[in-house]
């Protein structure tokens, strides 16, 4: 697939952490102790992606404590994204709600303890321990913060994603982009940023323009990054929220065309992240020491989900095929909620398939659906 895609600009040192290997045994003591990664088949898949590499990847500097904790973070939200974009659930949004109200009890602390007999779904047992080990070291308004960045992403994926291909709703570019960056969860990967580098980010720094400009562009690149290089996975699954599948419903473009026009804004916004960095640290020197390490964390991030997504067999054009069944590798078990059988007589088609696409007949183009209003790309400046 790397040989199809056209080059993306990333102007940033590749980088990893000496920590690795040790975290991915950590990994695999932790999937399986809270039982986030049961069958082989889905361990085997789990292996094969490397998170601890991409971990690495991301948050180069961190010590041997925050990488095994962020790399937990990491697999959490691969695991539960799947389950929500992968399979059944992704278009069963009435499914998942109670499931996402039990995890936001138990970050708003109220979440009962389980009943007699009761088991709780393994995204809720993870959920609690990664709640655990994070909040002593958060200060309130990054607890605030991240708590409302962790439930806009699982809420947007289950109410908006799961809603637009329930109804056949293809959304606009611009609408799209804006949703993004909270599907992709990456919002909840940079405030991660700060307990790895040990530094409290005042309100006064989050509202500053310059840096909202700075961390938009950024998550732009990373979400958008991920578009190009999951757009063949996405394809099989029948997956409509991916830019590069927008950009060609809604421009009309050719495969490479829509490609390359996606690299090109993302270099693009690689380079309004670097203008608005270099406004920033001008503006406030007395502030360097946690703009630089924040910054920073931005830059490898960047360029790790780029270094990660170009060799991970994840979106490797020969293993792309797993997806036409996904229930191979996705397991109930995560979020405890079970398959729909279909209604007799219905002919409900298995997700994935073109019959089960909202925008897609079989053998056909993308078609007219129904479309929200917006600007396209570019206008106004997870999944995974």
């Amino acid at each position: 697939m790397e040989s199809e895609l056209p080059d993306i600009y990333c102007p940033f040192p590749q980088r990893s952490n000496p920590h690795v290997d040790h975290t991915r045994e950590h990994l695999d003591a932790w999937t399986r102790h809270t039982g986030l990664v049961h069958r082989e088949s889905a361990r085997e898949r789990f292996e094969q992606a490397d998170f601890g590499a991409f971990v690495g990847m991301v948050y180069p500097t961190a010590d041997g404590e925050h990488l095994d904790l962020v790399a937990d973070w990491f697999v959490w939200l691969f695991l539960v994204d799947d389950q929500l974009d992968d399979g059944h659930l992704g278009r069963s949004p009435d499914r998942v709600r109670d499931v996402v109200e039990r995890m936001r009890a138990v970050v708003e602390g109220t979440a009962p303890g389980p009943g007699p007999g009761e088991e709780a779904p393994a995204a809720l047992i993870a959920l609690a321990d990664l709640w655990e080990r994070t909040i002593p070291r958060a200060a309130p308004h990054w607890r605030a913060r991240f708590t409302w960045h962790l439930m806009t992403y699982l809420t947007t994926a289950t109410t908006w994603e799961a809603g637009n291909r329930a109804d056949g709703v293809v959304p606009s570019e611009a609408t799209y982009i804006a949703k993004r960056r909270h599907t992709g969860a990456i919002h909840v990967c940079m405030d991660l940023i700060e307990i790895v580098a040990g530094i409290v980010a005042p309100e006064s720094v989050h509202n500053d323009a310059r840096f909202i400009t700075a961390l938009e562009a950024s998550c732009n690149v990373v979400c958008w990054a991920n578009d190009v290089y999951s757009y063949e996975k996405e394809q099989v699954l029948g997956e409509i929220h991916n830019l590069v599948h927008l950009v060609r419903h809604h421009r009309g473009f050719g495969k490479q065309e829509a490609l390359e026009h996606v690299c090109a804004e993302i270099a693009t916004e690689t380079e309004r992240f670097l203008t608005a960095e270099g406004e920033l640290l001008d503006r406030h020197p007395e502030l360097a020491g946690l703009l630089v390490p924040y910054l920073d964390g931005m830059r490898s991030w960047m360029r790790g989900n780029l270094d990660w997504s170009r060799q991970t067999p994840r979106y490797a054009p020969a293993d792309v095929s797993q997806y036409a069944e996904p229930g191979a590798y996705l397991e109930e078990s995560v979020l405890g909620v079970g398959a729909e059988p279909a209604e007799p007589g219905t002919g409900a088609a298995r997700p994935g398939t073109d019959a089960a696409r909202p925008d897609r007949a079989p053998g056909v183009a993308p078609g007219p659906a129904p479309v929200d209003t917006g600007a396209g790309l570019g206008a106004g400046h997870g999944r995974r």
